[in-house]
């Protein structure tokens, strides 16, 4: 038989590309399934020597050792009667077992308000802020949001009106399922069937009284996802099963009771039969929420043509891992960018400025293999650099001067933070003297810290924020939604901070910190007075002992994950535009990092060197990814957090005043600095100027990070256009006026103009373009100032490329 040459062709590259299926997993590798109706959903994927994975449930080879012991129906297990057994699941060869184990098989499950029929309520809705979970409820019935209050939830559907949401002589009459199904009017629409597992759990439990739980009643400690990655090649979809286990030890399978939130559901989602789907090209995570707890599992989904990436160079570490998820995702990062490029956006990141004219001709002019290493080296030692971390910091700590906070105060407060970074004192040591500190603000600037935020819980929050990069602020009211924060993890964080005091010192200017031994943070549901607990971790021991300072040490140790976590995040957003968690102060479960793997070693990295982050940012600035082009391939042109091709970026708003002031020559002056200083050194959040408002100069309001606009917009091009600033620094600074004086030739001048603002020679389609308008103009001079203008009000020369 004769083929077509393109049918021989495909048939030939797909035997010579096909992956090889290489390895089985199934999960949960063991199974409990502890009363009569109890059962446990499984999944089972193949994984390919090309990385991508396939789900093959409905294939695989499913064998009991001992089946009076369970049964397999519809992708889970069934108990049939107590007992141990081991399964074997096989696929084209491979077998992977799991072992089984049945108790109190001939024992009806008792449905529980808590562990059953809240669930429900989360996972229909009906304690969403959209429903019932409203702060005034919804057709007078509240319930608590998202489930943080169980107990006051059943006394408003019991006794708040008996008789009227529950009946339990007809169950099936009461209105809390007529609702639900929509056999009565509900502004809430149906919810679910009657034959569906919702229905019939609240249904059950009506049934049976509709009694209370126990006090001593289990209680849900942990969530599993499975499987914990998908990587889809084309379209595809994947069984899931969510397990959660309970103090007492057991666990259950809560697939159907599970809230699910996609980071990206253009890319990935459960669908209507609670199944994982793919749909457009990217990566996403799946959030899975079963009452306080919450799990992820990670879906790359890929084109269906995608070839892969492989023999990826690298100069360090940080390229090993970002090509490791680069290799993955199937995308070819961009080529090195020039010599130019890369020195003009070394010294904004790093200093603050842009390279004098020498700084261009003594490095364009060096020949040497490492002189990019050797520019960073000697960057990292410059003033500049502390100045451009004082005025991050200085934002994080809100320094600023108000009707509380002196302005004598605020520049103690300021030079004391640049005294310590100037010394190289470690980020951990700083942030250790800020939170224990005590005494007078004018003697122990530090305390500022504990002046400028009045509100203790507004300052918890802030202290979250700041040095662990998280948001707590949900938890104050209810049960975070997005993240694993509770109430009681949010009162009893606060707790840490609930007995320093503040007092007038003898200079009515200055506050004295103090620690009075005394108070406490009640709980505003339970009313019990909460004891302190690490966030995220176990109950701290303070007594007879001032409660920030445990905290403070406990921030710093190596049993908080946060710390250097947030602050390598933050490192890594000045060079990079964005952090590896984005934003860099909103890290929790449901905004998972885009490479945890990288931020994860980049911590590691720090601690190593004793919190001295030059030393990090050497590594940053010296790796491949760093110094990569801003323009794109055809894999990552659609690429935003892998870090496969440099960012466009507009240059910040004190950095690009300092530009404009460092080409024109010309000098500014802001309040208790001397003539000359640079924007970045301003230590008053209130100090400012039209110039770096309209820019977006953070005013340190508040600690997030997106006080600092780094968006474009037209009130920026107007004021460059038309606004004061540029024009009249090309005035003032005479620039082109002392090089006609010094009888400069056009070209020589507009090469030099290139070199300032653009940090690279200008082209010769550009010169001859340029150069016969200064010719033929009947005031040079004044045609040489427009082109000056012209390069300022460029995009070349705000943004870095």
């Amino acid at each position: 038989m004769r083929y077509p040459l393109f049918l021989l062709l495909t048939l030939f590259s797909t035997a010579l590309f096909a992956a090889e299926f290489n390895k089985l997993t199934v999960y949960p590798d063991k199974i409990l399934l502890d009363n009569k109706q109890d059962y446990q959903k499984i999944t089972v994927q193949a994984f390919h020597d090309d990385g991508t994975t396939k789900n093959v449930l409905s294939n695989a080879e499913i064998k009991i050792t001992d089946p009076s012991i369970c049964k397999f129906e519809n992708g889970r297990f069934l108990p049939l009667k107590d007992g141990k057994t081991e399964v074997s699941v096989s696929f084209k060869g491979k077998t992977e077992k799991i072992m089984l184990e049945v108790k109190n098989s001939a024992v009806d499950k008792v449905v529980s308000f808590n562990l059953d029929v809240m669930p429900v309520f989360t996972k229909a809705g009906c304690n969403s802020g959209g429903c019932h979970g409203a702060s005034r409820g919804k057709d007078r019935f509240m319930l608590a949001l998202f489930g943080y209050d169980p107990k006051g939830d059943y006394e408003r559907l019991i006794n708040e009106f008996p008789g009227r949401r529950i009946n339990l002589a007809v169950p099936e009459d009461s209105m809390l399922l007529t609702k639900a199904v929509n056999s009565v009017p509900h502004t809430g629409g149906k919810l679910f069937e009657t034959d569906s597992f919702e229905y019939q759990t609240i249904l059950e439990w009506l049934k049976n009284g509709a009694r209370t739980d126990k006090e001593d009643i289990k209680k849900a400690v942990g969530l599993e996802f499975f499987p914990k990655e998908t990587v889809f090649q084309g379209k595809g979809s994947q069984d899931i099963s969510v397990r959660v286990t309970y103090s007492d030890g057991t666990n259950r399978d809560v697939t159907n009771l599970t809230t699910y939130i996609s980071s990206d559901s253009s890319v990935g989602f459960i669908n209507d039969k609670g199944m994982l789907e793919n749909k457009n090209p990217g990566e996403a995570y799946i959030m899975a929420r079963f009452g306080t707890l919450t799990a992820l599992t990670r879906i790359i989904s890929l084109p269906e043509s995608a070839p892969m990436v492989t023999g990826l160079k690298k100069n360090n570490y940080i390229d090993e891992l970002v090509n490791q998820k680069l290799e993955k995702l199937r995308i070819k990062p961009s080529e090195v960018c020039s010599d130019e490029v890369f020195l003009r956006r070394a010294f904004v990141d790093i200093l603050g400025k842009l390279p004098e004219e020498e700084d261009y001709h003594k490095f364009i002019a060096d020949k040497s293999a490492g002189k990019r290493e050797k520019l960073v080296d000697e960057l990292l030692q410059r003033p500049e650099f502390v100045d451009v971390w004082v005025m991050k910091w200085a934002e994080l700590l809100q320094i600023r001067s108000n009707n509380n906070f002196s302005y004598k105060t605020t520049l103690l407060y300021y030079n004391w933070l640049k005294r310590q970074l100037t010394e190289n004192v470690p980020i951990d040591k700083i942030s250790l003297a800020l939170l224990s500190s005590s005494g007078s603000t004018f003697k122990v600037p530090a305390t500022s810290f504990y002046t400028i935020e009045r509100d203790k819980l507004k300052l918890t929050e802030n202290i979250a924020q700041i040095f662990m990069g998280t948001r707590i602020q949900c938890a104050q009211c209810h049960n975070h939604p997005f993240d694993r924060w509770t109430m009681d993890d949010y009162y009893s964080f606060s707790a840490f901070f609930a007995q320093f005091r503040t007092k007038n010192d003898e200079d009515q200017r200055a506050q004295i910190v103090y620690d009075s031994r005394r108070g406490g943070v009640k709980h505003p549901v339970t009313k019990q007075d909460m004891p302190p607990v690490f966030l995220g971790g176990s109950p701290a021991d303070v007594k007879g002992k001032d409660r920030r300072r445990v905290f403070a040490e406990w921030l710093v140790s190596k049993e908080n994950p946060y710390f250097a976590s947030s602050l390598v995040n933050r490192i890594w957003d000045q060079f990079f535009g964005r952090g590896i968690t984005h934003p860099v102060d909103d890290a929790r479960l449901s905004n998972p990092a885009s490479n945890q793997e990288l931020q994860d070693e980049l911590a590691k990295k720090l601690t190593e060197y004793n919190y001295d982050f030059r030393k990090l940012i050497r590594d940053i600035c010296t790796s491949r990814t760093y110094q990569l082009e801003s323009k794109t391939n055809e894999s990552n042109k659609m690429d935003e957090k892998n870090f496969s091709h440099a960012s466009i970026r507009r240059i910040r708003a004190e950095v690009l005043l300092d530009s404009i002031s460092q080409v024109t020559e010309t000098k500014d002056k802001f309040k208790s600095l001397p003539l000359g200083s640079r924007a970045v050194e301003i230590a008053d959040g209130q100090t400012s100027s039209f110039f770096l408002t309209t820019f977006g100069r953070a005013s340190r309001e508040t600690v997030c990070s997106c006080e600092v606009k780094m968006e474009p917009n037209l009130s920026q091009a107007l004021h460059l256009m038309n606004g004061s600033t540029v024009l009249n620094k090309i005035r003032q600074g005479k620039f082109i006026d002392n090089l006609l004086k010094e009888k400069k030739s056009p070209d020589e001048i507009i090469r030099r103009l290139y070199i300032r603002c653009y940090s690279r020679e200008v082209k010769d389609e550009e010169m001859a373009k340029l150069l016969p308008i200064v010719n033929n103009s009947k005031d040079k001079r004044e045609t040489l100032e427009d082109i000056f203008w012209a390069l300022m009000n460029s995009k070349e020369f705000i943004f870095v490329r």
